[in-house]
C-alpha cells in the first residue's frame, strides 16, 4: 500500500496562516523604520551639525554597524514571504492586470502598485544599503557629494516615492487586511495613508534639495 507523505491541508493551511502573520510583522516593522528613517535623515533640514550629531551617536553605539544589516535581513525575509503572492509569470501578470481593469476596485489598484514598487525596491533599496554601510562613517558632507557629483539624485527621485508608495499602502492594508479598521472606518483611513505618504514624499523631496544646497 502507497503511503501518502503529502502535507496535510491544515498543516499547509496553519503555515500559510504563520507565514502570513510574519509577513505582516516584518512589514510593520519595516515601516516604522522607514519613518524613523526619513526623519533621521531629514535633520539635515536643521543644519548639517544636527545631521552630523545624530550620524554619529548612531555610530558610537553600533545602532548603524549592527542595524544596517539587521533591517537588510528583515528587508530580505519579508520580501521572500511577499513573493509568494506576488505575480512573477508574463501570464500571471497579464490575468492580474486583466482581473484589476474589470474589477475597477481601488485596493486592487492599491496592491498592483505594491507589487511594482517591491521589485524595484528590492534593487534600488539593496544598492542604496550597501553603499551607505561600506562608506562609513555617515557624514553630511559625504551624502551631500554623492548626491551632487555621483548622479545620485536621479536614483533617490526613483527610490523615494517608490518607498513611501509601497510603505503607505503597507500601512494602509495592514490596517484593513488585519482587522485593525473596520469597514466604516476605511475611507477616513485611507485619507490617513495619503495624508502621511505625501508628507514624507515632500519632507524627502526637501531633503535632497537641502544635501544639492550643502558646500562640498
Amino acid at each position: 500500500m502507497q503511503t501518502d507523505i503529502s502535507m496535510p491541508a491544515s498543516i499547509q493551511g496553519n503555515t500559510s496562516a504563520y507565514m502570513d502573520w510574519l509577513q505582516m510583522l516584518s512589514g510593520a516593522a519595516l515601516i516604522v523604520f522607514m519613518w524613523c528613517h526619513m526623519l533621521l535623515v531629514a535633520s539635515v533640514n536643521l543644519g548639517a551639525g544636527v545631521f552630523d550629531a545624530l550620524a554619529a551617536f548612531l555610530e558610537y553605539t553600533y545602532m548603524a554597524q549592527i542595524g544596517g544589516p539587521l533591517i537588510g535581513v528583515v528587508f530580505l525575509v519579508h520580501f521572500v514571504l511577499a513573493i509568494r503572492k506576488i505575480p512573477v509569470t508574463s501570464t500571471q501578470q497579464k490575468g492580474m492586470w486583466n482581473q484589476a481593469r474589470m474589477l475597477r476596485h481601488k485596493d486592487t489598484w492599491l496592491w498592483i502598485v505594491q507589487a511594482v514598487s517591491a521589485m524595484v525596491i528590492l534593487i534600488m533599496a539593496g544598492v542604496h544599503l550597501w553603499t551607505v554601510l561600506t562608506d562609513l562613517p555617515i557624514t553630511s558632507v559625504k551624502s551631500a557629494t554623492r548626491i551632487q557629483e555621483g548622479g545620485w539624485m536621479w536614483f533617490y527621485l526613483i527610490l523615494l516615492p517608490m518607498a513611501e508608495l509601497h510603505v503607505g499602502i503597507g500601512f494602509y492594508r495592514i490596517g484593513v487586511k488585519w482587522g485593525f479598521v473596520g469597514r466604516s472606518g476605511r475611507k477616513n483611513f485611507q485619507k490617513l495613508e495619503y495624508a502621511i505618504t505625501g508628507g514624507f514624499i515632500l519632507i524627502g523631496l526637501i531633503t535632497l534639495l537641502t544635501f544639492a544646497g550643502i558646500s562640498i
